[in-house]
Formats: C-alpha cells, sequence, structure tokens
C-alpha cells in the first residue's frame, strides 16, 4: 500500500511539473474601461519672482506682451513704458491631466515649462492660469510655487554646472478644477472594454468569464474590444465592480525586444526556433529539443503528458562541423547556452538578428 501511495505522489509531482500554474489577471489589469480616461489640459501663463534666470524681454517680445496685458487689467498702464527690463518673469505652457470624473474643488498636479530663454523656473510662482480642454472649454486653474528638482551652479569665470532639467517642474496639487467633463457613466446601458495588450485569444477568454458570471452580458468584438451589457437586474457600476476582480489567464505573442542601444533582450516564454546550424567564431552551439512521456501510476486517475525536454551542448573545438537545431527548440535554451560561454549581450544580439533574418526565428522581433 506504501509502494503505491509512493507512487501516486510521485506522477502527482511529475503531472504538477508538466503543467505549470498559468498567471491570471484581473480583468482591471488587462483592459480599459470606455470614457475612463483621463483628458488633457494646458495653458499659457507667467512665472514670476525668478532671481535673474527668467526670459530677457528683448529676445521674447511674447513674454513683455503678456506682462503688460496682465499689468493692464490691474490698472497699471506700461504702454508708455519703454525701458521694461527684467528677468525675474518667464512665459510658460501650464499642462495637466484631468482625471476621469474629477469634480470641481478637487486639486490636480501640474506641469510648468519655459518657452523662452530663462535659465531656470526654480522658486518662482505662477500665476493664475486658465487651462482649457481641446473643444476650448476652462476646466481648471493652476496657481502655485515652482518647484524643479533640478540643481545648477555658476563661477565667476562662467563655468557652471547642471543636475536636473531647470526649465521644467510641477506644482504639486496646483490646479484647483473648476468645470467637470460631464460623462455620466450611471446612465449607460453598455460599455466596451479595450485590451491593453490585443489579442484574440485574451479577448474571447475575457467574455468567457463575465459569461459564466452574467451569462450572455459579454461579447468579443475583435481582438482588441469586448462589449459588455448591464443585466437588468444591476446598474453598470455594480457592474463594472463585480467583473473587474475575475481573473483570465492573457495570451501573447511569441515576441523578441531588443535594445541595441543598452543591450536589453527580452523574449516571451513561447518564442520557438526552427531547424538552423549556428557557430559563433571558434564555438558550436546545439540545441536539440526532445520530449518525453509522463505515464501515471496505476489507478492513480492521472493523465498521460508529454514533457518537453532541451539538451544544449556546446563545442570550442575547432575543425568541427555544425550541428542542426532541431525544429522547436526554445530561444531560452539557446540564450543559456550562450550565457553559459560568456557571449556578451552585443554578440547574442547579432546571432538573433542572424537567426531571424535566416527565417528561423518563430517571433516577432522588434529592435529598439
Amino acid at each position: 500500500m506504501r509502494h503505491l501511495l509512493k507512487l501516486m505522489l510521485a506522477a502527482l509531482v511529475v503531472t504538477l511539473a508538466a503543467h505549470p500554474a498559468a498567471a491570471r489577471s484581473r480583468i482591471k489589469d488587462i483592459v480599459s474601461f470606455e470614457g475612463v480616461r483621463d483628458n488633457q489640459l494646458v495653458g499659457y501663463g507667467l512665472v514670476m519672482g525668478l532671481s535673474g534666470t527668467g526670459d530677457s524681454l528683448r529676445n521674447n517680445p511674447f513674454t513683455q506682451q503678456s506682462l503688460q496685458s496682465m499689468l493692464e487689467r490691474m490698472g497699471v498702464n506700461t504702454r508708455a513704458a519703454t525701458n521694461i527690463d527684467t528677468k525675474n518673469v518667464a512665459a510658460v505652457m501650464v499642462t495637466a491631466k484631468l482625471p476621469p470624473f474629477a469634480t470641481p474643488g478637487s486639486q490636480i498636479d501640474v506641469t510648468v515649462s519655459a518657452m523662452g530663454d530663462a535659465k531656470s523656473l526654480l522658486g518662482g510662482t505662477l500665476v493664475v492660469t486658465s487651462l482649457s480642454g481641446p473643444d476650448g472649454e476652462v476646466y481648471a486653474v493652476a496657481q502655485g510655487t515652482v518647484q524643479t528638482g533640478a540643481v545648477s551652479a555658476s563661477g565667476a569665470s562662467g563655468s557652471s554646472i547642471t543636475r536636473g532639467v531647470p526649465t521644467a517642474g510641477r506644482i504639486a496639487n496646483g490646479a484647483m478644477v473648476e468645470k467637470e467633463v460631464g460623462y455620466a457613466l450611471s446612465k449607460q446601458g453598455k460599455m466596451r472594454l479595450t485590451l491593453r495588450n490585443p489579442d484574440f485569444n485574451t479577448s474571447k477568454r475575457i467574455a468567457t468569464a463575465i459569461n459564466a458570471r452574467y451569462p450572455g452580458s459579454a461579447v468579443a468584438d475583435n481582438g482588441s474590444v469586448v462589449t459588455v451589457n448591464t443585466p437588468a437586474t444591476t446598474t453598470l457600476v455594480d457592474f463594472i465592480t463585480a467583473i473587474e476582480p475575475l481573473e483570465v489567464e492573457p495570451d501573447e505573442v511569441a515576441k523578441v525586444i531588443i535594445d541595441e542601444v543598452s543591450g536589453v533582450i527580452v523574449m516571451g516564454q513561447d518564442v520557438r526556433i526552427s531547424t538552423v546550424a549556428i557557430a559563433q567564431g571558434n564555438l558550436t552551439i546545439s540545441v536539440q529539443e526532445t520530449t518525453k512521456v509522463s505515464q501515471p501510476a496505476p489507478f492513480s486517475q492521472g493523465q498521460t503528458t508529454v514533457v518537453p525536454s532541451s539538451q544544449v551542448k556546446i563545442d570550442e573545438e575547432k575543425g568541427k562541423r555544425l550541428i542542426m537545431l532541431k525544429s522547436g527548440a526554445s530561444l531560452a535554451s539557446l540564450v543559456k547556452g550562450l550565457n553559459a560561454l560568456g557571449v556578451t549581450p552585443r554578440d547574442m544580439i547579432s546571432i538573433l538578428q542572424a537567426i531571424n533574418r535566416a527565417g528561423a526565428l518563430q517571433a516577432d522581433v522588434e529592435v529598439m
């Protein structure tokens, strides 16, 4: 009896090893909900109080005109003055993101960027600036002290050093929302879910997971969009809240990302190599993929599974003929062998690109 239990446990271990746990993700982490997004805002303003690091008014007429217009609105007549010469003011572009469902009175962060020849915005104060959307409507008003996070210093001889970007900064909670976007989510009868990484299998699995909870409520339109209809027994907000934590197993395409600048290689687990021969200098590398059958013990109620096995062989001797890579060998096995030899990332990138040009790399290769 003990011997039979040992055999059953051994078969269970082999079965689990042959079928690793699949990575599952929540629906809310792999899709975007229609209408639930940020909105871009932009505005033009002036930063005051700079310590001689602002725009030169002679070289930046728009800064001088903006300063004069602002002073006139405050009752100061500057049109007759021709000797306005200050470097404590800088014209800037102010940008922000209006979060979804932001209400009047809530605060958002803003980014301030110099437009002219200002040297630094550190310590300056952005005066009241209206932030508009693409439709021209004002949705927020920004004001506050600019923080750049940069450091700069200069000597009497003209030498200087700068760390960071002193001509761009942020104002935390620097804008007050004045107007809502007006998207009534609760009144929508249906919604489209957009996959962040489009894939037909993933789209179908999302629809299946939702229909298992709410039958007939989801349809996979294509590899990017899943349309959901609100059940009659609930509201759209409650419906979204219920389907967000549902878990699915995202599918992925076989892809290799190569960054030639930094020498970084990222590959998916489904990347495969067709029959090909490789030689790197006086090195000959052989990757052979074989399959083994895992047979469960009698009466164990297990299933017969096929277990892949990779063998990597490296020959440093000269004069050896090339050995073929068997079709279906994994790219991970090849890279493992190259790493064991200490092949540099540059050489590894060259090898992968050569395999791709030979048509033996069964994956989408993206070179950055």
